[in-house]
């Protein structure tokens, strides 16, 4: 899936380099500010949480003023800036295991934050009534059972795909060390009883701590006022906090927790970035960016894996082809890229679901390309992304969404990124059908055409672009991995049960569950997700279109288990809609 592309490097003056990698000439233009950036996408965050677009900036602005007061050092003021935008970008990482368990794995994230789970007694009247009350009528009772009975199994996992996850798009975005590791302690708590490794007081990064008691603090002050707030952050001092960091907001909250501050915090945000500035040239790099929160956003379920980085290779080279000018390539190409991270407001049990869908579960879908635009739109650099990118399921007669625009108001990007979009789903597998041949799917692109729904050059010109592209398996395989472990991760990125793979590749499940944890150690993680977001940054998962003849193996389906004791660190999950 990948022509090369790899992690961008910092250079000595705080710009992000990037390789081409094939991505083509891009229009030169001044860098950007990845403070900008990332500030804008962190609405991606917001939504995987359920949480108002904007949350994870007014954390990073409570954050960043509570380090300066804490007498922090300016390298961790910087850490907890990036680390506070990026606290939640890994969420999506375990959606497809709590969707085995939750019918809205949003509702279940919400609870949590709400719920201190060192007092039992808030577990039972806070934490149940409220998964319960955010599940269908239908559902209520299986919610509670799954709570009740695989609630600490779940959060382990839960809190190891996070960290995993976050750290790894902070590595991707050349962001420091301090930040990282940050992430990494995200879920730790000052009394030891956190995870995934149960440090305590002093052993957690400072960073982690002060986001942490800056996180709750918004939440609290959110839903309640500053009294919640006080509240929340009082009863969970020396628990979850570190007391030291919550008598400083503490004594401070009335600057800190008022309507004016939560009003600006983007703005405040932005003019308060640490310095030096780090910016990111306008080609490669920029690219890179918006591609590690499009595969992050991907992370929502297996069957999307690397469906972003599809989308933007079909994108570019079709308007290429089509002759289209420079700047309307680029935009493709980025629009490609993060079309979709708007689907991590919908719930996974939805893009999981094999039977047809409800009528508010349709509607949910239907949102998704106005999220993503909403989100993108945060960033005035990325405006004309965000409007393209809004647009990738409009059609010609007006029966697409979320505008249910027409013809007249479609440009060819738009129509060649819709085209795009369509014909690689389709060559994907999805929870309610086969993955389509190439010929199947570019009969169907071509059956749109005649509906009057599909522009006829644009999908010309993108079946053109899938049938003259194979994949070249020859590269040297990242991490050192070999040729049977790269079949092994490709296969546990899905899901797949150590059992499953041992059926697959007809070896013993001793040998198989051997071949994950090499694998897992090979690459420097433990989660699914994080070895999954690791696939797609080194192109290994590889869109169907790319594919060699020889490659045309059928893959596993996500499975629908939970893990299973001794069944460390591959977290297999159940199979969705």
């Amino acid at each position: 899936m990948d022509d090369g592309i790899p992690q961008p490097r910092w250079s000595p003056d705080n710009a992000v380099m990037a390789r081409a990698g094939g991505a083509g000439p891009t229009p030169a233009r001044s860098p950007v500010r990845l403070a900008e950036l990332v500030v804008g996408l962190s609405g991606v965050a917001d939504l995987g949480m359920g949480l108002p677009v904007g949350s994870a900036a007014r954390v990073a602005d409570v954050g960043v003023q509570l380090a300066g007061r804490l007498g922090c050092g300016r390298d961790d003021v910087a850490a907890v800036f990036w680390a506070a935008l990026l606290q939640h970008i890994g969420c999506t990482g375990y959606s497809h295991e709590v969707s085995a368990l939750f019918a809205d794995e949003t509702a279940v994230k919400r609870a949590s934050l709400a719920t201190d789970f060192t007092r039992p007694r808030e577990f039972l009247l806070g934490y149940l009534p409220r998964i319960a009350a955010g599940a269908p009528p239908g559902d209520r009772l299986r919610s509670l059972r799954s709570a009740l009975l695989h609630g600490r199994q779940m959060t382990r996992g839960y809190r190891a795909a996070n960290c995993e996850t976050a750290a790894g798009v902070a590595a991707r975005l050349g962001l420091p060390a301090a930040t990282r590791q940050g992430l990494l302690h995200m879920f730790e708590w000052w009394n030891g009883g956190g995870g995934p490794n149960g440090l305590r007081g002093g052993q957690i990064s400072i960073v982690a701590r002060v986001v942490n008691t800056a996180g709750y603090a918004v939440f609290f002050d959110r839903i309640g006022g500053p009294p919640a707030a006080r509240t929340a952050l009082a009863r969970r001092s020396g628990g979850y906090l570190d007391p030291a960091a919550v008598a400083v907001l503490l004594a401070h909250a009335h600057e800190l927790l008022t309507p004016q501050a939560a009003g600006d915090a983007s703005d405040r945000l932005l003019a308060a970035e640490p310095t030096p500035c780090r910016l990111v040239p306008d080609g490669p790099a920029l690219d890179e960016v918006l591609r590690v929160f499009g595969e992050a956003a991907d992370l929502k379920s297996p069957f999307l894996h690397g469906h972003c980085t599809s989308v933007a290779r079909l994108a570019e080279g079709a308007c290429r082809r089509l002759g289209l000018p420079e700047r309307a390539v680029v935009l493709a190409r980025r629009a490609g890229l993060v079309q979709d991270v708007g689907r991590v407001a919908v719930p996974s049990s939805v893009w999981e679901h094999a039977g047809p869908l409800g009528s508010d579960a349709w509607q949910q879908v239907r949102l998704h390309a106005y999220q993503s635009e909403q989100v993108l739109s945060r960033s005035r650099h990325l405006a004309d992304v965000a409007r393209l990118a809004g647009s990738h399921h409009e059609r010609l007669d007006g029966s697409g969404y979320h505008r249910g625009a027409a013809a007249a108001e479609l440009p060819t990007a738009a129509r060649v990124l819709a085209a795009a979009d369509r014909y690689a789903a389709l060559v994907a597998e999805r929870p309610h059908r086969p993955p389509a041949s190439a010929a199947r799917a570019a009969s169907e692109l071509r059956a749109d055409v005649r509906a009057g729904q599909l522009d006829p050059d644009a999908v010309q010109a993108v079946v053109a672009i899938a049938e003259g592209r194979r994949a070249d398996r020859s590269a040297r395989l990242p991490a050192g991995l070999t040729a049977r472990q790269l079949e092994v991760l490709l296969l546990l990125v899905r899901g797949t049960s150590n059992r499953e793979i041992a059926r697959r590749l007809t070896i013993s499940t001793r040998t198989a569950e051997h071949h994950v944890q090499d694998v897992y150690g090979r690459i420097g993680v433990s989660s699914r997700a994080a070895a999954a977001l690791f696939a797609m940054e080194h192109g290994l998962v590889q869109p169907a279109w790319m594919s060699s003849p020889a490659d045309d193996r059928a893959p596993a389906r996500p499975s629908r288990s939970l893990p299973t004791a001794g069944h460390r660190p591959h977290d297999p999950t159940r199979r969705a809609p």
